[in-house]
């Protein structure tokens, strides 16, 4: 049982544009689980130089960075760790007496999600999405030694600057191209929105893959992720990035190693 909050409580909190909750609920149940005298809150700003000033004052622990911060942070740091150098953006800070370091956990649970599925870096891949977690995915497929790659977006000028950046090449749609490994990064197949039933791949394209990895964790099991288990294929889910980013995260702050347990009963509990 977590120790009731004192002066001495560690805090740590997230900064979004749009705070949620799932942070709140994931480190705070695993706070209470492990005895740990932390408090997790979620908080917005329209000061991100006074929020981070703030941090390192306060001795706010740890603090998760959210869209649109990600890179209007880096500046303010005092070491940046290689998984937020790759792609040039952060979403975790950890504050130890004063002294901010930054990393990009989602980076980190990419890499470790592409290594426990045994995902072959020799293989060829198709990329959907050109934003800020697609930058993340193709930073953490580059750095596993993945070079052939195509980006696929829409925005072309997002498209080609994000391809350009690993040496990878663009398409507009994904129209018949096919690869091995197939990943989506934009919101087609989220929850709540215009393409919420939509593939994001045509079904020849899922088909011909053998590693389907989607990024949307609302749904998990998106309209990609239904048809690529229809069809037999290895999946990756973004509820696997999301719960491993946030494990990644809690270490970071508290130095606790989570066990899978753990992280499945903090998700259930987040979402």
């Amino acid at each position: 049982m977590r120790p009731a909050l004192n002066k001495n409580t560690t805090v740590c909190i997230s900064l979004s544009g749009r705070p949620s909750n799932h942070g709140i609920k994931f480190h705070n149940y695993l706070y209470e689980k492990h005895g740990l005298d932390y408090l997790y809150k979620a908080m917005t700003t329209t000061d991100i130089e006074g929020a981070i000033a703030g941090v390192r004052a306060l001795g706010i622990r740890g603090c998760s960075v959210s869209m649109p911060f990600k890179q209007a942070v880096i500046p303010l740091m005092d070491e940046v760790d290689h998984s937020a150098q790759v792609i040039g953006a952060v979403n975790t800070i950890v504050n130890t007496d004063g002294y901010l370091h930054a990393y990009n956990t989602d980076v980190i649970a990419v890499a470790s999600l592409l290594k426990s599925h045994a995902v072959d870096p020799k293989l060829p891949f198709l990329l959907r999405g050109s934003g800020g977690m697609a930058a993340a995915v193709a930073g953490a497929f580059y750095d596993a030694g993945f070079r052939a790659g195509t980006i696929i977006a829409r925005n072309e000028a997002a498209g080609t600057a994000l391809a350009r950046r690993y040496g990878y090449a663009w398409a507009p749609e994904p129209g018949d191209l096919t690869a091995p490994v197939i990943v989506n990064v934009t919101p087609i197949g989220m929850s709540g929105g215009a393409e919420s039933e939509q593939l994001a791949y045509p079904q020849p394209t899922i088909e011909a893959a053998s590693v389907v990895f989607d990024v949307v964790a609302m749904p998990v099991e998106t309209p990609l992720i239904r048809a690529a288990r229809a069809a037999g294929r290895e999946v990756i889910t973004g509820g696997e990035v999301i719960a491993l980013q946030a494990a990644e995260q809690f270490r970071l702050y508290t130095g606790v190693t989570l066990s899978p347990d753990d992280i499945a009963q903090a998700e259930a509990q987040a979402n």
